[in-house]
């Protein structure tokens, strides 16, 4: 899939000072759901007039895979793709890329093993973001999980503001991520966490640092509804253990006898293909629950269906979630760490049950199953939970936010070590966290 840049849209209200903000992603190129959630944020920032870069840290493909608005400058790193490769010529040449080759076999040194990303890095990688973090001397910069956090607190020191943007719960992290998180966030202007329950941990781990609430947005609220009679429901995402599709697929097949005519359309691609398909063969689903693979019009296939399955093992903020409520989707979800029960209301807008529970959700499917009624009236509850999440109501705490942290910048003037500008106005950033709606 190529995704086009979206045409140019007049900024919004007249033009003031602003910072640049650089989002810095490991792979802008990729499709998770981080990558299309920052690509929504500087969608937003761009046609509100303010100069936005996407930075990509590695780069494998030649296309984007979601939307990006023309505006948006993106750069790369590291470029990993083949035809990038230039042969060397002379003798310096070939030793930086003899030198090069050793640096891409060694393992990260700043990285710990428990990233999820982990594979995704190496000394070379890790060298040349170091290099390009030193050369950061203004505006905003928004590092997007745990590896570029870490990364930032150490090498960006050079007067750039710092956001450290966390897209899932501590707890889920590995412990020997969980104590670089403890020693290197409170380095940061701010720490962006996704939920209420995450906000309040991160603030008790990080006594002194700026850390707001601010949810992802959806892309958009202006979807086709779902009229609950087709008998389809719809899961999506990676392909991953994260996502349960594993414990799904069994509760899947304790009400094929009940209810035949019913469909699972499973949307995603990754490394668990082959054995989720092992699964349904295993229970006998071929006709029952069909492995969809990814699609660009994953809107059109959440409208043909009549309620959605989130079966997660642990979750950020379920966005994939969020855009099928937008729909009039009904939620049946495992009651996981975190983000459905930040969503969700049991028995309004959808059901929770006991996470990795396959007999409770499959019971908590079939009670929606055989009841179209019930599908309707959740489904318009779920409509008006979606609305809190459309880029109306949730872009404008980005821009209050880096807005608040550039006039705190320019106030202070404070020699570039962070520790002395947190002793300064750790004060002033509590404050300003606890009220008002960043908080």
């Amino acid at each position: 899939m190529t995704a086009d840049r979206l045409p140019v849209r007049p900024a919004d209200g007249p033009p003031r000072h602003r910072p640049k903000v650089r989002y810095l992603l490991l792979h802008a190129y990729g499709r998770g759901g981080t990558i299309r959630t920052v690509m929504n944020q500087t969608n937003s920032l761009v046609a509100a007039g303010w100069e936005v870069e996407l930075v990509s840290a590695i780069r494998r493909r030649d296309d984007l895979q979601f939307p990006l608005d023309e505006r948006v400058r993106v750069s790369t790193v590291v470029d990993l793709r083949d035809d990038a490769y230039v042969r060397p010529i002379g003798l310096i040449e070939r030793w930086q890329e003899w030198r090069k080759g050793r640096l891409l076999a060694e393992p990260p040194r700043a990285v710990p093993p428990g990233e999820f990303g982990y594979r995704h890095f190496n000394r070379y990688v890790e060298q040349q973001l170091a290099r390009y973090l030193r050369t950061l001397r203004d505006g905003v910069l928004v590092t997007t999980r745990p590896a570029l956090n870490l990364l930032a607190a150490e090498h960006a020191a050079g007067g750039v503001i710092r956001v450290a943007q966390e897209h899932m719960n501590h707890g889920t992290h590995k412990r020997d991520v969980q104590e670089r998180i403890r020693e290197s966030y409170p380095s940061f202007d701010a720490v962006a966490v996704l939920t209420e329950r995450d906000r309040e941990e991160y603030a008790r781990l990080l006594p002194g640092t700026r850390v707001v609430r601010i949810p992802n947005a959806v892309h958009s609220l202006d979807q086709v509804p779902s009229d609950h009679r087709s008998k389809i429901a719809v899961a999506a995402g990676r392909l991953f253990p994260q996502k349960g599709f594993d414990i799904l697929i069994p509760a899947w097949a304790k009400l094929v006898e009940t209810y035949p005519d019913w469909q699972l359309r499973i949307y995603g691609s990754g490394e668990k293909k082959a054995q989720l398909r092992e699964l349904v063969d295993k229970h006998h689903l071929y006709n029952h629950v069909f492995l969809m693979g990814h699609t660009d019009r994953l809107d059109d296939e959440l409208a043909k269906a009549s309620f959605y399955v989130l079966s997660s093992r642990f979750e950020g903020l379920p966005m994939v979630m969020i855009e099928a409520m937008s729909h009039a989707l009904p939620v049946v979800g495992f009651d996981c760490p975190t983000g459905p029960s930040d969503v969700l209301t049991h028995g309004v807008d959808g059901l929770l049950v006991p996470p990795e529970d396959p007999d409770a959700l499959a019971e908590a499917m079939g009670k929606l199953m055989g009841d179209r009624a019930l599908r309707a009236d959740m489904g318009m509850a779920a409509v008006m939970t979606a609305a809190s999440y459309g880029p109306d109501a949730v872009h404008p705490r980005w821009e209050a936010l880096f807005t608040e942290l550039h006039r705190l910048h320019r106030l202070d003037r404070l020699p570039e070590g962070r520790g002395a500008r947190g002793d300064a106005t750790a004060g002033r950033q509590a404050h300003a966290a606890a009220e008002g709606p960043l908080a």
